[in-house]
């Protein structure tokens, strides 16, 4: 006969329970008891709950966590790149012929830890500030709004490309904007140490230069170069994060013998390696106005500012120097944040993945 709906399931589960007894222990008992079992086990079985999505608190600390340990490391890289960059300005000659040049002058000048680790604790603050918004907050839209299952096949279908790139550009835009003071605190102090003596500022500590910018520039100066910099944030994170992630994916499913665990450390590496190179090319003529901007000293009664605006300071910069001025420090950039991103993102993912189970991007 033909089970067409459940009272004929009914029929023949009761048919099944009532034949087993009177049967020997040959194959008619053998089935019906499997038969009885697996629809109770079915009727009992629960069904898994959806997974929730991380807090983002916990996604904002893992990230500013590895944004420290990634800090600790590619610090001095930041401290030259930013010294190379705003060498030269308003049309002087520049002071560094390349980056190992500029390392060795910065360490004959001011010492080791003295020239090359100036501003640590800016970076530090700045990591829960920027780093842990921009992280955090695409780390948790990607959890949130990240892969779904189709209703009809049930297979996960995968986000697209272009949503990763504007989950990216939404962290680092709201990262960059609360994260500008620590910005503004982490070039100065870090071109400090290059300025004539007369125009040292000598800064304590990042809060040293927070308290003293506000008290002497005005607190509107600690979101000095706001326009590029959260520009460049924006396009910064949707490189790296968006590339990242959407790397990853691909080199898994494109390389599964290469690359067969979507955990391990070289699909990370190698995916953040390709990130870090599209975000350094896109990324720095933004970082270079930024820095200029940020660093230009208070004008004096009388006299006029370096630069007006950061249009002002993208035309006097590429008439005085021409075009390459934009891409000055690309060599030390990429090599600061293929390491940062690097490390960062590799220490982000083992810490979302030992303490809550699961990937972090």
């Amino acid at each position: 006969f033909f089970v067409t709906g459940p009272s004929d399931m009914r029929s023949l589960l009761l048919l099944a329970l009532a034949v087993a007894p009177f049967a020997d222990a040959g194959p008619a008992s053998f089935v019906a008891d499997r038969f009885a079992n697996n629809m109770m086990l079915a009727k009992a079985a629960p069904v898994a709950p959806p997974a929730k999505a991380t807090p983002l608190p916990t996604r904002m600390v893992l990230g500013a966590l590895g944004g420290m340990g990634a800090s600790t490391f590619c610090h001095p890289l930041d401290v030259v790149r930013v010294q190379m960059q705003v060498s030269g300005g308003a049309g002087g000659a520049a002071a560094y012929k390349n980056p190992l040049d500029a390392a060795v002058q910065i360490v004959k000048r001011e010492g080791f830890f003295k020239g090359l680790y100036t501003g640590i604790d800016a970076a530090y603050l700045r990591q829960w500030t920027y780093g842990s918004c921009r992280v955090g907050i695409y780390a948790f839209m990607l959890d949130k709004f990240g892969n779904k299952k189709d209703p009809k096949t049930g297979k996960t279908e995968p986000m697209p490309f272009t949503s990763k790139l504007a989950f990216g550009s939404v962290a680092g835009a709201i990262g960059s904007f609360a994260g500008l003071p620590s910005e503004v605190s982490l070039v100065r102090m870090s071109a400090d140490s290059k300025m004539a003596p007369e125009l040292k500022r000598n800064y304590k500590s990042c809060l040293d230069c927070i308290v003293r910018t506000t008290q002497e520039e005005g607190i509107t100066k600690l979101w000095s170069g706001g326009v590029p910099t959260v520009i460049r944030a924006t396009l910064l994170s949707a490189s790296v994060l968006g590339c990242y992630s959407e790397a990853k994916e691909r080199l898994h499913d494109k390389f599964p013998k290469v690359f067969p665990n979507k955990e391990g450390v070289p699909l990370m590496f190698t995916s953040t390696m390709m990130a870090s190179l599209v975000a350094t090319a896109v990324s720095n003529p933004f970082d270079v106005v930024k820095s200029r901007v940020q660093n230009m000293p208070k004008a004096l009664p009388g006299q006029e500012a370096m630069y007006k605006n950061m249009a002002d300071c993208f035309v006097k910069s590429v008439k005085a120097e021409g075009f390459p001025v934009l891409y000055r420090g690309f060599t030390p950039a990429f090599l600061k944040l293929a390491p940062y991103t690097t490390i960062s993102l590799i220490l982000t993912e083992k810490l979302s993945k030992e303490l809550l189970g699961k990937s972090a991007l």
